[in-house]
């Protein structure tokens, strides 16, 4: 008992009393520190103390890589919505509805085009959150129709990636992006563009398999899972210990299959300077 509930009229009692929200603290995976929210959004969602790299979400991801948070956002084709009419626990559709409303994107990948330091660039975001960034039609068209538009305006193609694998609600529907965005890449190629690829936390599965490793270049974000199986089926199935730090993005630097480990706050920066060195334009000038 205290004097609010006994003393102050009901009215006022409800303005004295406001509910705190759950998720104004963050607690960092790694090192237990508490971070305030707004300090960590600031922060492009690394924690100061520990440097552990969180989840980012796709919208600021895109406002921390163009100039200005300044972009325009290509339309991806619209796909069947349930080639299988799949159903498990709820119904496919009803699980894509879900998502939709969650994320506010009609599916996993969202793409934009715009300037890094002054440099033309089309960039795809693969967004974790829908449905954990799976390879599904939606996708796979998103990321065809991003690298078409960036061959016909002539500018790097960058993609961050970050993805379970292949979406099991489409069955061999999704499996055919795999080869359908290899041909993509080929393309890319064959135009002479640049194809840079940055993997966040976790790239696995089929998206590993396919264009995730296809890049001229691949950045790997400090600390994110990066393979095909995981560790633990891979232990099983080998019957082996595997080393401290197997299929993190420093162990897979130092044994060749990243080109290098740039913290997020440093990723605008070295992208344009790869969209500058790549496309063999000069330097930006230094006021």
């Amino acid at each position: 008992m205290n004097w609010i509930s006994n003393v102050v009229p009901p009215k006022i009692r409800s303005f004295l009393k406001r509910e705190t929200p759950e998720n104004l603290w963050v607690k960092c995976p790694d090192s237990g520190q508490l971070v305030f929210h707004k300090d960590l959004e600031a922060n492009l969602y690394v924690v100061p103390g520990s440097n552990y790299h969180m989840r980012c979400p796709a919208k600021t991801r895109l406002d921390s890589i163009f100039d200005n948070a300044s972009y325009e956002t290509i339309a991806t084709p619209e796909v069947p919505a349930d080639p299988l009419k799949f159903k498990d626990v709820k119904r496919y559709t009803d699980r894509l509805k879900e998502y939709r409303s969650k994320t506010g994107a009609q599916d996993a990948v969202r793409l934009a085009a715009g300037t890094l330091e002054g440099e033309k660039a089309v960039v795809a975001v693969q967004d974790f959150e829908f449905m954990g960034g799976s390879l599904g039609m939606a996708a796979g068209e998103a990321i065809i129709t991003g690298m078409e538009a960036a061959i016909a305006r002539r500018a790097p193609f960058i993609i961050f990636t970050a993805s379970g694998g292949a979406r099991m609600q489409e069955g061999m529907f999704s499996l055919m992006q795999m080869p359908r965005t290899t041909v993509a890449v080929q393309r890319l190629r064959a135009a002479k563009l640049p194809y840079i690829v940055v993997l966040t936390n976790p790239t696995t599965g089929g998206v590993t398999a396919s264009y995730a490793m296809l890049g001229d270049i691949h950045i790997a974000e400090p600390g994110a899972v990066i393979g095909f199986a995981g560790a633990r089926v891979i232990e099983q199935t080998i019957r082996e210990r595997l080393p401290e730090g197997f299929q993190r993005a420093e162990y897979l630097k130092s044994h060749g299959m990243v080109d290098m480990v740039v913290p997020r706050g440093e990723m605008r920066a070295t992208l344009a300077r790869l969209c500058r060195v790549l496309m063999n334009r000069p330097a930006a000038s230094v006021a």
